[in-house]
């Protein structure tokens, strides 16, 4: 909205300043936090009045584990609704619609919702279960689909969304990729980003934190590509228009960081479904958009890790009958082997920073 005034130019000189990419992904950011940080009080006190709080796994479930996490009992869920609100706000008043944004806004509250659902049973009946694997396959595919749709019509994406990049290459390994691998291809990244990140989202802090990483290495990567000059200097895929995403990930960063204010440990509230669904597809999305969506598994190590260890744990145990970590996601193996919850967090944060410049160095190496 804001950004059409600098069509008045003309009229006052420094109203120019909206018409910049990062002049609006800075005061966007500055808005999602200021958002978050109103809207958390609020929403903190309507969670806990209604009383939505996600039901713990029991001893029977997860063993010596429910012993560690029992004082969480108590702290609501749905909190991802405060990043979500944050971001949206902040798009309708910074944002310069296009189809790159429109499309990652419908992906996003898509989402949400699907998040949405899942968390509001697992409260209603008071379980840990919500959705079934199949409901929300169903819903994501669904997704995918229409995303890819929207994407591959508009003339404004059709031509470019069909290439496919991969790091350290200096063209296109694939100049028109045909429609139905591109879905297949288009699925995997949402889902995958999707499923990884609500993989990660078990402890206070951990997935906010490493998302929050994620967001501003896209943040650079979108704005590279949206930008003719970088584009052609660090010899990567120029597309018009996807700079704006730059601008999203920079709000995410905003609202991430007021989420991760009262998410930090001891916890008041957790994202719960609501937001890490939502956060890996919107992440995986921007990933595709921008034509790096393979360097997503570099910039995105630790969701890689957690992902990859629930895939160990469970071949290993149906294969052989035996377990390779104390526990899977791999952050609960560390809890179990004696870490303090904190110290668990910090060093996978540490990880996630290191994943993320080895990611972003890949922009260079060609």
């Amino acid at each position: 909205m804001l950004s059409y005034l600098a069509e008045l130019e003309a009229w006052w000189g420094p109203l120019r300043l909206f018409r910049y990419i990062t002049f609006r992904a800075l005061f966007g950011s500055a808005t999602a936090l200021f958002i978050g940080f109103a809207l958390a009080p609020y929403m903190l006190e309507r969670l806990r009045k209604f009383k939505l709080h996600q039901r713990l796994r029991d001893k029977s479930e997860v063993g010596s584990l429910a012993d560690l996490h029992a004082n969480k009992k108590d702290t609501p869920t749905m909190g991802g609704l405060m990043i979500f609100f944050s971001v949206t706000v902040s798009v309708l008043i910074w944002a310069q619609p296009n189809i790159f944004v429109l499309t990652a806004l419908g992906v996003y509250a898509a989402l949400t919702l699907l998040g949405f659902v899942d968390d509001y049973l697992k409260v209603a009946k008071k379980n840990s279960k919500g959705l079934n694997k199949k409901q929300k396959l169903i819903w994501q595919t669904s997704v995918a689909a229409i995303t890819l749709f929207l994407l591959s019509t508009h003339p404004a994406s059709a031509d470019k969304i069909r290439e496919l990049w991969i790091p350290f290459f200096k063209e296109p390994v694939v100049l028109a990729m045909p429609i139905p691998i591109l879905f297949v291809f288009l699925f995997f990244v949402l889902v995958g980003s999707s499923n990884a990140i609500n993989l990660t989202d078990g402890i206070d802090g951990l997935a906010i934190g490493c998302t929050i990483t994620v967001a501003l290495v896209y943040c650079i990567m979108a704005y590279a590509a949206g930008h003719a000059v970088i584009a052609e200097y660090l010899v990567i895929s120029f597309v018009p228009g996807v700079g704006e995403l730059s601008i999203i990930c920079a709000w995410l960063v905003g609202a991430g960081l007021a989420f991760l204010w009262y998410n930090s440990h001891p916890a008041e509230v957790f994202m719960g479904d609501t937001g890490s669904l939502a956060l890996g597809g919107l992440i995986g999305l921007v990933a595709f958009m921008v034509h790096q969506p393979l360097t997503l598994v570099i910039v995105g190590g630790i969701f890689v890790m957690e992902a990859l260890s629930v895939l160990i744990q469970v071949f290993a145990y149906r294969t052989q009958k035996r377990r390779i970590f104390r526990m899977a996601p791999i952050h609960h193996h560390f809890e179990l082997k004696g870490w303090h919850e904190s110290k668990v967090v910090i060093r996978f944060w540490i990880l996630s920073l290191a994943f993320a410049l080895v990611g972003l160095g890949t922009l260079k190496l060609r």
